[in-house]
C-alpha cells in the first residue's frame, strides 16, 4: 500500500520494478497524506504473489535519483551496487553500513540533484 510521493522497489522474482508509481499533487511538493479526510480513497494498493528478495523504500527527494521519471522504472545502477553490499553483510557491520549512507545520503553528488528529504530503506531476503 502507498498513499503520498516517495515509493517503493522491489524484486519478486522478476528483476526491480516500482511496486506502485509514486502519487504527486497538482502542483509541485503537493501530495496525499495517510492523515487526509479522503487517505482511503487515494490509497494505492498492489498485491504480489510470491515474496520480494530485495525491496528499497525511499522519499520524495531520492525519486529523481532512483526512477526513470519518463518511465517510472527504477533506475538499476543505482540499487545494484546497494543490494550487492546488503546480500553479504553482517550484522556486526550494521553500524558501518549506516555510516555509509549517512555519508552517502549528504554527499555533493547527491545533494547537488535535490534539496528535498533523503530518506532511504533497503532490505535483502536472506537465502
Amino acid at each position: 500500500m502507498q498513499i503520498g510521493d516517495g515509493g517503493v522497489v522491489l524484486d519478486v522474482g522478476e528483476g526491480l520494478e516500482t511496486a506502485i508509481v509514486p502519487m504527486s499533487g497538482e502542483y509541485a511538493n503537493m501530495t496525499h497524506f495517510v492523515t487526509d479526510e479522503d487517505a482511503i480513497s487515494v490509497l494505492a494498493t498492489k498485491t504480489y504473489v510470491g515474496p520480494a528478495t530485495r525491496v528499497a523504500a525511499f522519499s520524495d527527494g531520492l525519486q529523481r535519483l532512483v526512477l526513470d521519471m519518463a518511465t517510472n522504472k527504477p533506475y538499476e545502477p543505482f540499487f545494484a551496487k546497494f543490494f550487492d553490499v546488503l546480500s553479504t553483510a553482517t550484522a556486526d557491520k550494521e553500524d558501518e553500513l549506516h555510516s555509509a549512507l549517512r555519508r552517502f545520503l549528504s554527499s555533493s553528488s547527491v545533494n547537488e540533484r535535490t534539496d528535498d528529504d533523503k530518506t532511504l530503506a533497503m532490505a535483502v531476503l536472506a537465502p
